[in-house]
């Protein structure tokens, strides 16, 4: 990657880890549940149709999905409980 590259992309990340940090937990935390929502939805979609037309790789990867979901989601509401205490 040329070094102007390099360094512009360093910026964007920059850039965004300071925004992240700008974020309350509650703000972080509704995002992360959100995600962690759509996640889970999505590989509950997967797992029913891998069900429906037999295809087990489909299947453990929808299962998969549903994991990291509720595992985000979970983050998120921590997130938010964390920041109502403070």
């Amino acid at each position: 990657m040329p070094p102007a590259m390099e360094a512009d992309r360093t910026t964007q990340c920059i850039n965004k880890e300071t925004f992240m940090e700008d974020k309350d937990l509650t703000e972080k935390g509704t995002e992360n549940s959100a995600k962690g929502k759509m996640t889970d939805a999505k590989g509950k979609i997967k797992d029913a149709v891998g069900g429906l037309t037999g295809d087990t790789s489909t299947q453990a990867e929808g299962k998969m999905d549903q994991a990291k979901g509720k595992a985000q989601d979970t983050l998120g509401k921590a997130q938010r409980n964390m920041d109502d205490k403070r």
